[in-house]
């Protein structure tokens, strides 16, 4: 699990060096449950380029991160995108995941969401397919936490559903 988020890292950071294309295309999304607030903080982390590059193709319009006058447009992109391609189910139940914004930096766009309240999760189903609709190649590295206990696994295109019980 420590090698997959160690590995995740260092093509992140092999990419800020590079000046060509980075040639991965490989993304995260943790499920991390609060005991306090019974609900499932979400993070995903891309790289800006490819999710750029998603988003332009899935609705049509030029965007561009790290600039601010596209800010308000992007946050209604990545809203709808996460909508149609981020589900989560718990105890065999769909829960709405609520949008809370990005954060961008020069290479990666961090996404954040959290779930409408839960009560003691013990199956927890996913479905991701962030950057499907543009790379026929991406791999999706998926992280659920709940009470302590981390399970990590991997989707590549075109796998998107995966489960854990705790």
């Amino acid at each position: 699990m420590k090698k997959i988020f160690l590995l995740l890292t260092l093509l992140f950071t092999i990419s800020a060096f590079a000046k060509e294309k980075h040639p991965y295309h490989v993304g995260s999304v943790e499920f991390k449950y609060n005991q306090k607030i019974k609900t499932f903080e979400v993070s995903a982390k891309f790289f800006l380029d490819d999710l750029e590059n998603a988003l332009n193709e899935k609705y049509g319009k030029a965007v561009h991160f790290n600039d601010k006058n596209f800010k308000e447009e992007i946050n209604q992109l990545l809203k709808n995108y996460c909508e149609e391609y981020l589900k989560l189910k718990v105890n065999n139940q769909f829960i709405k995941l609520n949008y809370l914004g990005f954060e961008e930096d020069q290479e990666s766009v961090d996404i954040y969401l959290e779930s409408a309240p839960v009560e003691n999760p013990k199956k927890v189903e996913t479905a991701v397919s962030f950057l499907y609709n543009y790379f026929d190649d991406q791999l999706n590295i998926i992280h659920i936490v709940v009470n302590g206990v981390r399970k990590s696994s991997k989707l590549n295109y075109p796998n998107r559903y995966l489960f854990q019980e705790f």
